[in-house]
């Protein structure tokens, strides 16, 4: 299996019974598990998003909306925020035909293949038809996620980056408040949305011209996205 068609998310808390139309939220418990509680489409944990109550179950493909037995596999947890971008969006049969539809985490690799983070803004790119339509149309950079993964990156660099050094004459109980306060912070950033890992080279494996293509772009310069797949770098 390639890698962009790897899965982010498997599915392995099926729910035995039958999931009517008037039921479907009733799938909520194992989606939960399935995607150790976060938006299918921004990664947002259910305790950033505001608790159970602002997370909902989404139907991937509205149009299976009013089947009387619900598939599992196209019910996903969204929050709130992103169910409502997402509403019922589909893309007509014009539109799949030019690749323009939405990633399907549970069949394929969404970020770190179709859409990537910028690491200085920190709002998601799409770089292929998919992606943009997908980031477009979940609005994945609504300022309340754009700020979460620019708090995360913060954090996650303060965590990583700091070697913690005691003093000699710190007291034991000193010292493990110290590394009391070092585990909340790590508990605090992996409840927010996760890093997105980018590894040209397996992305651009044997092809030098798709390394200067996929390059991260930095803070001084501008990404034009013409009609088709190459974006244009220009420096300021």
């Amino acid at each position: 299996m390639s890698n962009s068609t790897k899965p982010r998310v498997i599915r392995k808390n099926i729910p035995k019974q039958v999931l009517t139309r008037s039921a479907y939220r009733g799938a909520w418990q194992y989606l939960a598990l399935d995607f150790d509680e976060r938006c299918a489409y921004s990664m947002q944990h259910t305790y950033r998003a505001g608790g159970r109550k602002c997370m909902e179950v989404d139907h991937f493909n509205p149009h299976k909306k009013e089947d009387a037995i619900q598939q599992y596999k196209n019910l996903f947890p969204a929050t709130r925020h992103c169910n409502g971008a997402k509403r019922d969006r589909w893309p007509s049969n014009k539109e799949r035909q030019q690749g323009v539809r939405f990633l399907n985490c549970c069949e394929e690799t969404d970020f770190g293949v179709h859409i990537f983070e910028d690491p200085d803004t920190h709002e998601l790119v799409g770089v292929t038809p998919e992606g943009r339509y997908h980031v477009r149309n979940c609005d994945l950079n609504a300022t309340h996620l754009v700020q979460e993964r620019a708090e995360r990156a913060e954090l996650w660099q303060l965590i990583e980056s700091k070697t913690i050094r005691l003093k000699k004459h710190v007291s034991t109980s000193e010292g493990e408040d110290v590394l009391k306060a070092i585990s909340a912070l790590r508990t605090v950033a992996e409840k927010m949305i996760p890093k997105i890992n980018i590894c040209l080279e397996r992305l651009c494996k044997n092809n030098e011209q798709d390394k200067r293509r996929w390059r991260p772009f930095k803070k001084s310069e501008t990404v034009d996205w013409p009609a088709g797949d190459n974006p244009t770098v220009h420096s300021r």
